[in-house]
């Protein structure tokens, strides 16, 4: 294999290693996550300016308080019913903009959570299935889940952080203005609060990230065990899986256990750092009140500060935690992201004429895995309007073939053509208008018949949808159902047979009317009755197209134009059904035998069969 042939691009490290659940402020997560933002800039302002408005009613209110005190005492000269109306304005200006500041907060997150989840759904269609053979679904649902409520948790929290944080500002600053000394004696306590939280933070992460690394372990468990529930009941195993999952389920109670734990250890310490600063305002300020150094306003205004002070910081120290989170999460989405598209249209890329449909591979070398070549150096032509059978045991290189020609996958070396034209310089709209496949196990998606079955044509006519239909011998079975092509569909159409499901995907692939018809397997998880319809179908279908079998059963593939026996990726030998019996090579030895299927056979001496060209 040349070194300079096109290996498989590795994928991003953070999808394969284990994942990362807290993470330390990355200004470069902030910086793409702010692209989202930006967009949203009048909401953007109209958050900042409830904040603002919602942290100076916040401040106020002490100092209104200090006022009115005086003046019901006597100590100042405003009015105390103005002074009360003020409060009363600051209080009804508090409720609404704290409404306001959560309302249009929350309305920020969702617009911008809105547009990263649609970027994800969109780069991940786009993804070529080589980063997505290696990638464990979970893990890329996670993101698209998970990860994102995280970082919708963090921006729906931050902007009342970042109010927190100036209302911190504006206590500190009332507090030295009303009274310089005791406000700095009030204060005292804040470095006590620093060296807790620092202590108190490394050990809280751990016991956050124990939790939540358990709780993966018993849901991973759960789901696990309900999608094979079939195969649990079949064994007996209910009574073992449960004492698994008991062993699980206790590690997890242990976890959040000390979870909670952590969390509420910053509780009673900030509420024993609040009474402190209680005391000392109740017992300095209220000397100084005794002795006529300070007005007792200033002293009850205080106590308020005090009250207000110590929740923002409560708030900000859990908000720590949620920024973790979202640091971890915004790497992994942001990782995702920046998964490389390599399929996609060259520049200069064509529209696929109207041209016979021929299909070439000339030398292709190709695989999944660096170093390790399913195809090698194939040379296979095509002639348009032929039905070809691919033939050979599992990982001979069948299937490998059939997603080269829809380019699911680039080659390593050589060139596969369609219409006589590389299909890398291709659009892969066109190729893809081209090219129809029906996959062993059919694939339907939620909604009624008709969707499913216009999924890729959705304009197409009832007329055109019930002829594919009826070609495929579907027709019946559908105006059988409680609502005929209108019945809502499980699950993967899961209220359907295989064989019922399997006819649709026939359907849907002959509505879009491709000139070359794919069948991998299609026929392999159909009854022997619905099978000979499918037969009699395909009759009516190869005229006017190119078709490609894949398949075991010889049943399948009698009657092709041209059978093409494949060993290792190498093409043993071809022809027709009756040339190839006359070879007695490896498809006349599987004819001869009582098998059935082309993985029954194990050639005695692969090194006997020469390749036929």
């Amino acid at each position: 294999m040349s070194s300079k042939q096109a290996q498989p691009k590795g994928q991003p490290a953070a999808i394969e290693r284990g994942e990362e659940i807290f993470a330390r402020y990355d200004s470069r997560v902030m910086s793409r996550l702010w692209k989202y933002i930006s967009p949203h800039k009048g909401a953007l302002a109209a958050t900042v300016l409830t904040v603002a408005v919602f942290t100076l009613a916040q401040v106020s209110i002490p100092v209104t308080v200090r006022y009115a005190v005086d003046s019901a005492v006597g100590n100042a000269t405003y009015p105390f019913n103005a002074v009360l109306a003020v409060f009363v304005a600051l209080i009804v200006l508090n409720a609404v903009s704290n409404f306001f500041q959560e309302w249009v907060a929350a309305r920020l997150a969702q617009r911008v959570i809105f547009d990263l989840r649609r970027a994800m759904f969109n780069h991940l269609q786009q993804v070529s299935l080589s980063i997505l053979d290696r990638t464990q679904v979970g893990r890329l649902m996670s993101r698209l889940q998970g990860d994102v409520n995280s970082l919708q948790e963090f921006m729906e929290t931050s902007v009342s952080a970042v109010g927190d944080f100036f209302l911190l500002l504006g206590i500190i600053g009332v507090l030295l203005t009303m009274d310089t000394k005791l406000g700095l004696l009030t204060l005292a306590v804040l470095p006590l609060l620093f060296v807790i939280r620092r202590v108190w933070l490394p050990w809280a992460r751990k016991a956050f990230t124990r939790a939540r690394e358990a709780s993966s372990s018993v849901n991973a468990a759960l789901a696990e065990n309900i999608n094979g529930i079939r195969t649990v009941q079949e064994n007996r195993r209910e009574a073992v899986n449960l004492e698994r999952y008991d062993v699980r389920a206790t590690e997890n109670l242990q976890a959040q256990i000390g979870s909670s734990r952590a969390s509420q250890v910053m509780m009673p310490t900030v509420d024993t750092l609040t009474g402190i600063a209680m005391a000392i305002v109740v017992v300095v300020g209220g000397s100084s009140v005794v002795s006529g150094e300070l007005d007792v306003g200033v002293m009850v205004a205080f106590i308020f500060c005090v009250q207000r002070f110590f929740d923002p910081i409560r708030t900000l120290t859990m908000q720590y935690t949620v920024m973790q989170r979202a640091m971890a999460s915004g790497n992994r989405i942001f990782e995702v992201l920046d998964i490389p598209v390599d399929l996609s249209d060259k520049p200069d890329a064509v529209q696929l004429q109207d041209v016979p449909p021929s299909v070439d591979f000339n030398r292709v070398t190709f695989g999944y895995r660096p170093g390790q070549p399913v195809l090698h150096e194939l040379d296979l032509h095509i002639a348009p309007y032929q039905t070809v059978a691919l033939v050979g045991p599992t990982g001979s290189g069948k299937t490998s073939i059939a997603a080269l020609i829809h380019r699911f996958y680039d080659v390593w070396e050589g060139e596969v053509k369609v219409g006589g034209q590389d299909v890398r310089d291709l659009t892969l709209d066109s190729l893809g208008r081209c090219v129809g496949m029906v996959l062993q196990e059919p694939f339907l998606f939620s909604g009624t018949v008709i969707d499913n079955l216009r999924y890729g044509i959705p304009d197409a006519s009832m007329e055109d949808v019930i002829e594919a239909a009826k070609a495929v011998r579907a027709h019946d079975f559908i105006v059988r159902l409680p609502d005929g092509y209108d019945t809502v569909l499980g699950q993967r159409g899961r209220n359907l047979s295989i064989g019922q499901r399997q006819l649709l995907s026939f359907a849907r692939a002959l509505l879009a009317k491709p000139k070359i018809l794919i069948l991998d397997e299609a026929t392999a998880n159909i009854d022997s009755f619905t099978e000979l319809e499918i037969q009699r179908a395909l009759n009516v279908l190869r005229k006017g197209r190119t078709t490609i079998i894949i398949a075991h059963r010889l049943a399948t593939i009698r009657d092709a134009d041209v059978i093409v026996v494949l060993q290792k990726g190498r093409i043993l030998e071809k022809g027709t059904h009756e040339q190839l019996l006359e070879n007695d090579g490896l498809y006349a030895k599987l004819h001869a035998s009582s098998n059935e299927s082309f993985d029954d056979v194990v050639a005695e001496d692969e090194a006997e069969h020469v390749p036929h060209t």
